[in-house]
């Protein structure tokens, strides 16, 4: 049992800890919301070339996240494994908040061939600096809060920075750029990525002045860490992680469609656009960090993941059914409140089973391979990537859409319903099936959390 002060102290970390995920939820679902948009409708680049540059930014990703990941479980400083690649990386992102939004070639320009070439590079180069930020920080979070308790408390309080997180990246946009949408409004895009970038520095430095350093007992693993094909391999032969990694790629599918279509979909559905487009998805967030606390923090606490996940991803995908027939705003918002009942439980549990598999590792190899596991994950999430932009392809090439026009037709209206419904609704049901069928839970994840505080304990006492 936690004690009341343990509690406490637990709480007072977690909550340096968790500016770190501000900093990465900012950065991140900005780029979710806009970047899709700003190049296709603000820039012009035809969709044919969006789905090229999105699919080689997807695989580079694939190569890119588990390297920084190996590399990330190999070094060793005075600063510790994972603080390093942090201070490396969070001026540069910051940075590239800005560039996200300053194509090379004025708009309207009729050499598409040029701002492609530069949306592809920037998108790349953000990515870089994203993972080797997001990847390190992210792998700290097993390592820092070890039992299960400890993991719920903090991860209860993380969950909320990131609703902070996701409320500056979905509502700061909308009141700064009146139109998605419009390319008179390029110098708001810009300003907009100004801000950001200052959050992001101004968060990081916090985490990283006031928050939690790495553990002592873990300094030591590095020795004994894995080539980077034997990482990938132990992480795959998990069938924990395997039954995972699919229900996360089909949540990530969900969690990439939505943000990037609700600016068109507020726009040609709702017909609302601007701070009103960034007033649903706020909506959404508010609820998910009130149903976080209220729901699904005691659900995990009663059920444990494995259950609370199938839970929050049937709400989900109910929550999604309206979307495919209102026509009005206030629709609209009600039903966006409703969406963040079910998208803040796999918000709130995703990490906490990771967290689990990595324990389980740990068993089998005696190693801590936050990195390596965050690393693998993401190279199978970029999938997921892949899969929205070519859904999106072949929705808007299918009605007509493959070049940005302000008034389009019924199949596009119809499109648009699909991507938010449809094959989100597809996604969650496989996402269900597959964590079914995942083994970490009951009887088998408490004799892992035993195995766990033992090895702990053992390496303590070599410290």
């Amino acid at each position: 049992m936690l004690t009341s002060e343990t509690e406490k102290k637990t709480g007072k970390i977690a909550a340096m800890f968790s500016f770190g995920q501000i900093a990465d939820i900012t950065a991140y679902q900005s780029f979710t919301l806009l970047v899709f948009t700003f190049y296709y409708s603000v820039v012009g680049i035809n969709m044919g070339l969006i789905l090229i540059g999105f699919i080689i930014w997807s695989v580079w990703n694939m190569f890119n996240d588990p390297i920084l990941g190996y590399f990330s479980d190999r070094t060793h400083t005075k600063w510790g494994r994972r603080r390093p690649w942090i201070m490396i990386a969070f001026i540069p992102l910051a940075i590239i908040m800005v560039f996200l939004f300053t194509p090379l070639l004025p708009i309207g320009s009729a050499n598409q061939i040029g701002n492609f070439v530069y949306f592809l590079i920037i998108i790349i180069v953000f990515e870089l600096f994203y993972t080797m930020y997001s990847l390190n920080v992210t792998s700290m979070f097993p390592e820092i809060f070890l039992s299960k308790k400890e993991r719920t408390q903090a991860n209860n309080i993380r969950s909320v920075y990131t609703i902070l997180g996701l409320i500056v990246a979905f509502i700061l946009p909308g009141l700064i750029i009146p139109d998605f949408t419009d390319s008179a409004y390029l110098t708001e895009f810009q300003i907009f990525g100004v801000i950001a970038g200052i959050i992001v520095v101004i968060a990081v430095i916090i985490f990283l002045k006031f928050g939690p350093k790495e553990k002592e007992e873990f300094q030591k693993d590095y020795e004994k860490a894995f080539s980077l094909f034997n990482s990938v391999k132990y992480c795959v032969k998990s069938k924990s992680f395997r039954w995972y990694i699919i229900a996360e790629v089909c949540n990530w599918f969900v969690y990439g469609m939505l943000p990037i279509i609700v600016p068109l979909y507020a726009k040609f559905v709702l017909d609302t656009e601007g701070i009103m487009t960034s007033i649903l998805l706020g909506l959404t967030f508010i609820s998910a960090a009130i149903f976080m606390t209220v729901l699904w923090k005691p659900l995990v606490r009663k059920m444990g993941n494995k259950k609370t996940w199938i839970i929050s991803m049937s709400v989900w995908g109910a929550s999604l059914l309206p979307l495919m027939f209102i026509s009005d705003y206030i629709s609209g918002l009600i039903v966006f409140f409703l969406i963040g009942v079910g998208l803040s439980g796999s918000l709130y549990i995703i990490d906490l089973v990771v967290s689990d598999i990595v324990d389980e590792d740990e068993v089998a190899t005696g190693l801590r391979r936050e990195a390596g596991y965050y690393g693998v994950n993401a190279f199978f999430l970029r999938f997921s990537n892949v899969l929205v932009i070519l859904a999106i392809a072949s929705v808007f090439s299918g009605a007509g859409w493959a070049e940005y026009t302000p008034n389009p037709g019924i199949d596009v209206i119809f499109g648009l319903r699909s991507l938010m419904f449809i094959f989100p609704a597809v996604a969650l049901i496989i996402a269900i099936i597959a964590i079914t069928q995942y083994p970490l839970h009951g009887e088998k994840l408490k004799s892992i959390q035993e195995k766990v505080k033992e090895i702990h304990e053992q390496k303590k006492s070599r410290v």
